[in-house]
């Protein structure tokens, strides 16, 4: 390997658990890492509660393209600046487009790994990229639209979901839902993850998403958590009349609050995958197109999908059984890491297209 760092760039809150196995896999290595974080939802608050030492650098564009283009060339400059003074030998990300851009400029490795296929900006990152790392699941035909010939060395297609890799090793606490006063009286712990209004991908609206929250926040026999991505979300949903449900504390460690809750809704994002692989009932209420991985946990029967008004009036959420959850090893940690060394000491001047 090269004498440079490895450089992972966090752009969103997901990708602080995502790779948080993956720094403690590359720290028993002895490789050296470099770390940036973009300043957006929680992605700077968890990277203090897990003991990520990151520098931040740039900011959410916000919803309108505008916005996105003009925070996206800022950043990659701040990007460029960070990489001339760590003189990273790879740059890593979970699809952090700003820091494909400004590595493959200085003549830096990509990784980038990635799950949902509608994303626009994949024809971007994978065309920058040394290594793409996708789920097997991801569809062939998106590979080639987006620049990546599915056979070839610049494609790792694991087995297995994302979140396989973000919760590798995790252990529930059994007293979380005690700490937190979750689940008093009897009720079942709901939580919900509202829409990404604001992403690349998230170009609609999602009227059911209201409609579903006032059904879960008006039943006594549930305790709701809205964990809101952002201020103005959190917001919004206060000016809506779901104030008395919206998380206001610290961002809380969200592997745990899965594990304990007894049902799971999001409109979209990491923690539907997350609940299903901890086997904490999934509910999707997400209004655009569904991810492949997502399509095959419906199918195995872990995932629901809310895609109508009937679909939410027939919804019903109660105390889950108490199995332990599943727990997951570390073996898509351990190739994860030693192919970001092998791309690191491949150095710039390993092919891509």
């Amino acid at each position: 390997m090269s004498a440079g760092p490895v450089w992972i760039d966090l752009a969103n809150s997901p990708h602080v658990l995502f790779f948080a196995p993956v720094l403690a896999e590359l720290g028993r290595r002895g490789v050296p890492v470099v770390v940036s974080a973009r300043d957006f939802a929680q992605t700077v608050e968890l990277c203090a509660r897990f003991g990520v030492e990151a520098e931040v650098l740039g900011r959410h564009g916000g919803a309108g393209l505008a916005g996105k283009a003009s925070t996206l060339a800022a950043r990659v400059r701040e990007l460029r600046g960070f990489a001339a003074r760590t003189a990273p030998s790879v740059a890593v990300s979970h699809n952090s487009y700003a820091q494909a851009v400004a590595a493959r400029g200085l003549g830096i490795p990509v990784v980038t790994a990635m799950d949902y296929e509608f994303q626009p900006a994949n024809h971007l990152a994978f065309r920058c990229a040394t290594l793409v790392a996708v789920p097997d699941l991801y569809p062939l035909d998106a590979l080639r639209r987006q620049g990546v010939a599915p056979a070839s060395a610049r494609v790792w297609r694991y087995h297995g979901l994302k979140e396989h890799i973000a919760l590798a090793g995790f252990t529930p606490d059994p007293g979380f839902r005690a700490a937190h006063g979750f689940g008093e009286g009897g009720r079942a712990l709901v939580v919900v993850r509202p829409p990404a209004r604001f992403a690349l991908y998230h170009r609609f609206e999602n009227p059911l998403f209201g409609r579903l929250l006032r059904k879960l926040a008006d039943d006594p026999g549930l305790q709701v958590v809205v964990l809101p991505r952002t201020p103005a979300q959190a917001a919004d949903l206060e000016r809506d009349g779901f104030g008395a449900v919206v998380w206001r504390g610290e961002a809380p460690d969200g592997r745990q609050l899965v594990a304990a809750a007894d049902a799971v809704v999001s409109a979209g994002g990491s923690m539907n995958r997350e609940a299903a692989v901890l086997g904490t009932p999934a509910y999707s209420v997400y209004a655009g197109r569904p991810a492949a991985v997502d399509r095959a946990l419906v199918a195995s029967g872990k995932l629901a999908l809310l895609a109508t008004q009937v679909d939410v009036d027939a919804l019903r959420v109660g105390v889950k059984a108490a199995d332990p959850p599943a727990r997951v090893g570390d073996a898509l940690v351990r190739e994860l890491a030693a192919r970001i060394t092998v791309a690191a000491a491949g150095g710039p001047s390993q092919a891509r297209l």
